[in-house]
């Protein structure tokens, strides 16, 4: 599996632990940055490096880590075929694959320890879509995604 992993300064650390631990489980794994922890840089920027790079299927998922969580997200989920989920637990871990069919793990460095967030990753990328009644509801979302392109949709 190949995984793209970027952060912004606040979630740098968690970051590099991430990456890690992915590439002593034998992960391919491409870091976008940040770099550091020294310079403030803006997390939309480094989201929007992975993000891409999943939309454009260099990399199966992506892991993106801010201080909350919810600017990286709210950030990747702007491009189209991207389905970033915020998961601080296990269980919305799993959701997230399983009836979301996610690409994007989005974390808060900020928010969840260390010993937790690799065990949402673990949860992330071992638990697979489900399809069935979630399919239905993935291609209501991909139409939500058209309407954004401009193309008025209806329920």
């Amino acid at each position: 599996m190949r995984i793209v992993l970027a952060s912004d300064h606040a979630g740098f650390l968690l970051k590099e632990l991430l990456r890690k631990h992915l590439q002593k489980k034998g992960f391919q794994v491409e870091d976008c940055g940040a770099f550091d922890d020294k310079e403030a840089v803006d997390y939309p920027d480094f989201a929007l490096k992975a993000a891409r790079a999943v939309q454009e299927g260099r990399f199966d998922c992506g892991i993106i880590v801010c201080g909350t969580g919810i600017g990286t997200a709210i950030a990747a989920n702007k491009l189209k075929g991207i389905r970033a989920a915020l998961c601080h637990d296990t269980f919305s871990a799993a959701c997230a694959r399983a009836h979301n069919d996610a690409n994007i793990l989005a974390l808060g460095a900020r928010v969840i320890g260390e010993g937790l967030a690799r065990e949402v990753v673990e949860v992330f990328l071992t638990v697979p879509f489900e399809g069935g009644r979630h399919s239905k509801r993935l291609e209501k979302i991909k139409k939500m995604e058209e309407e954004r392109n401009g193309t008025k949709i209806s329920p």
